[in-house]
This record gives structure tokens, C-alpha cells and sequence, in this order.
């Protein structure tokens, strides 16, 4: 076989695998200088190595090699301005461009996602390239967004597909049965000014597709927000699932333990019974979880922060009930229930939220019924109004 490759060849077959871009930079007698790479990687945990590998006849490396540290300054997505500045050649790469030393004293640049401060361990020749081993000294995430890549000759972003809210056939379903349902909603809002709306569950997402706000409670989530099925929350939208969705939405818990497991297993067998799921949570838990989606969509949905929901989530845990004690009075979060849809649609449900403080069991079994009986009229044809 032989070994000559065509370097267009080459180009063309590793431009299909995306790299992040990345900004290595130094001081160099009291100047700063830096460089592109798109080929930086992690090495090893111990010790903590990371490498980067220029080409042999850099100019912008030649400067870089003689520093006592460098910093690798990973780009946000928003940054593919700053990129070509540093890719362009000559002396005024940092010109105009905001930066802090690190503890070592190499640049910080502003808005870079992270940055890896490190001391140069090795430096290897690798064909037309060197590979160069920095041993981390510090590090720290700047800016918890999602990075800038290069990829088949081109800058762009990672679009993390299955949380990407677009009008797919399940979600035009849904929005059609929503809007059967509107005016009830609307009037049930304005009557009792109390926050509804309509969710539905879309591959592992609950989506707004339809709201009434007349509480004077601030409904914090507008239509179209998209909140993960994380355990215990979503047991409402799996009360007609099968054993293998119950299971995975099990899987999708921050806990792992099997007695978390089991206690979630519990709520949904009672959701399941009585048709209904009830969140008495309290103050700090509830702005917790609210702000931990709110970053969640502010990131782009990043995976990191997706963790963090589901952290928060499982504080909620012991607040879903259903089960109501005669006498007792309750401030509930939200009331949800069950939407009967018909086969082929996707599980919805009905959220009323905004609600007065120390509720009576009646005042919640009153809005249990209302809901249930706007619910109903989702799958008969007089709810087509």
C-alpha cells in the first residue's frame, strides 16, 4: 500500500472531525504575544498535562517557546472575531483586545470560556509539527457558554441536538390540541387569577405550548420554555409510559441510589392513581430550581448545566404529593394534571400555578376537579371549539 497521502486529501478527510479553538498566550519581555491552535487536548490527571501542537516554522511559536509560562485561553462561540485577529500575523494581535495576568503572568483574555495556565514540560518535534506538553499550574471556567469550533474550513458552534426546541410534527400536535383548550384556560385563569398553562412532553422535555397568566404571582417561565423530565419531576407526563420509558426516566435522576429509585418509583404509582401531581415546595428550594433553569437556558442548554438542574431538582423530592390531610392548610408551588390525548400524541398536562398561600383541601380538590374537567375535553370533539 503506499504511504504517499495527498495533503489535499488529508485536509478534505480530517476537516470532518470539529476542533475547539483556542488562544495560546505568553509574555515575552514584558509584551504580550499569542497564537491560534485548533489542536489542543487534555493529556493526563497526574500528573495534570495538557498539549497543543503548533506548526515547526510558527513565527507566532518561535516567540511563545521562549516564555517561562503560557496560558491556553479557550474561545466562546461568540468570539470568532477575536479569533482572526490573533490569526492574522504581525504585532498587533492584542490591540484593542481586554486581557488580566494570570499568576504566572500569562494573558487572561476577557470572555474565553476557561483558561489553562501552564509551565512548558516538553516540546517534541512530530513531523511539520512540535508537540508541545504544558503541566498545569491553575485554571478556572470563565464563562460557562458554549465554545467556538472549527470545522470542514469554517467557524461555528455546538448545537446540542436533543435539546434544540423546533417545530417538529409532536410539538405542532401539541400546539393544536393547546389551542382547543384556550379559551377555557384563559377564562379558568381570569376567574380564579391564577397562572395556566399547557405542557407537553416532548422527546425528554416538558414544553409550554400555551399559557394564561392572571396571577398576580410572576409566572418566572414564558411559553416555549423547555424544562428536562429529571426525576421527581415529569412523573405526571409518565403515567401512561411504558416499563422501558419509566426506566430511563428513572436513569435521568441525580440520585442513583436505589432507594431514590424507589421513592420516585413510589410518587409516579401514585400520580399514576389519583391523575394528578401536587408541589408544595418551599421558598429557597423553589428559587433554586428556578435559577438553576434559568442558566440552563441561558448557557444554550449546556450538558454541564444540565447537571446543575438536575441537582436542584432532586431537592424537590420530598415536596411532590398527592396525598391531602383534612384540616391542613397548604401553600402549593403548582397543581398538575394528567391531559388524556389520544394515541399517536404526545402526553400533556395542565399547570396552574401563582396560587394563594394556605389553601384549603377543598379550595385544592376544587382545583384538582377544574382542571381535570378542562383536561377531559382535550380528546372529545367538542374541545375542538
Amino acid at each position: 500500500m503506499s504511504t504517499d497521502i495527498d495533503p489535499g486529501l488529508f485536509r478534505e478527510t480530517l476537516g470532518h472531525y470539529p476542533t475547539g479553538v483556542a488562544v495560546v498566550t505568553a509574555i515575552i519581555d514584558g509584551r504580550p504575544v499569542g497564537m491560534v491552535v485548533g489542536t489542543f487536548s487534555s493529556v493526563s490527571m497526574d500528573p495534570p498535562l495538557i498539549a497543543f501542537y503548533p506548526m515547526s516554522g510558527s513565527r507566532s511559536f518561535a516567540q511563545l517557546r521562549n516564555a517561562t509560562s503560557f496560558c491556553v485561553n479557550v474561545l466562546a462561540s461568540d468570539q470568532e472575531a477575536l479569533c482572526r485577529q490573533f490569526a492574522t500575523a504581525g504585532e498587533r494581535k492584542f490591540e484593542g483586545v481586554a486581557w488580566r495576568p494570570a499568576a504566572l503572568g500569562a494573558p487572561i483574555l476577557d470572555g474565553a470560556v476557561s483558561w489553562i495556565e501552564c509551565t512548558f514540560e516538553d516540546v517534541r518535534e512530530a513531523g511539520d509539527h512540535f508537540i508541545v506538553l504544558g503541566r498545569v499550574q491553575d485554571l478556572a471556567v470563565e464563562r460557562s457558554t458554549l465554545p467556538l469550533l472549527f470545522f470542514q474550513g469554517g467557524y461555528g458552534r455546538f448545537t446540542p441536538g436533543s435539546f434544540v426546541a423546533t417545530p417538529d410534527p409532536e410539538l405542532i400536535q401539541a400546539a393544536q390540541v393547546a389551542e382547543a383548550l384556550r379559551s377555557r384556560v384563559e377564562r379558568l385563569s381570569e376567574d380564579l387569577s391564577v397562572n395556566v398553562s399547557v405542557l407537553a412532553k416532548i422527546r425528554w422535555d416538558a414544553v409550554q405550548v400555551l399559557a394564561a397568566n392572571q396571577s398576580p404571582v410572576e409566572e418566572p417561565f414564558p411559553l416555549g420554555h423547555r424544562q428536562p423530565l429529571i426525576p421527581p419531576f415529569g412523573a405526571i407526563f409518565m403515567a401512561n409510559s411504558s416499563k422501558d420509558d419509566t426506566d430511563q426516566w428513572l436513569r435521568r435522576g441525580a440520585d442513583k441510589s436505589e432507594e431514590r429509585r424507589e421513592l420516585n418509583r413510589g410518587q409516579l404509582d401514585s400520580v399514576r392513581e389519583h391523575g394528578y401531581s401536587l408541589l408544595a415546595a418551599g421558598v429557597e428550594v423553589a428559587r433554586r430550581h428556578q435559577a438553576a433553569l434559568s442558566e440552563f437556558e441561558l448557557s444554550d442548554r449546556l450538558p454541564r448545566r444540565e447537571r446543575d438542574v438536575q441537582q436542584a431538582t432532586s431537592e424537590l423530592a420530598n415536596f411532590f404529593f398527592t396525598d391531602l390531610v383534612a384540616g391542613e392548610r397548604y401553600d402549593l408551588a403548582n397543581v398538575v394534571v394528567l391531559v388524556p390525548t389520544e394515541s399517536g400524541l404526545p402526553s400533556m398536562a395542565l399547570r396552574m400555578t401563582g396560587l394563594p398561600r394556605e389553601a384549603t383541601v377543598d379550595q385544592i380538590e376544587s382545583w384538582i376537579h377544574t382542571l381535570q374537567v378542562i383536561a377531559s375535553t382535550a380528546a372529545s370533539p367538542a374541545g375542538a371549539c
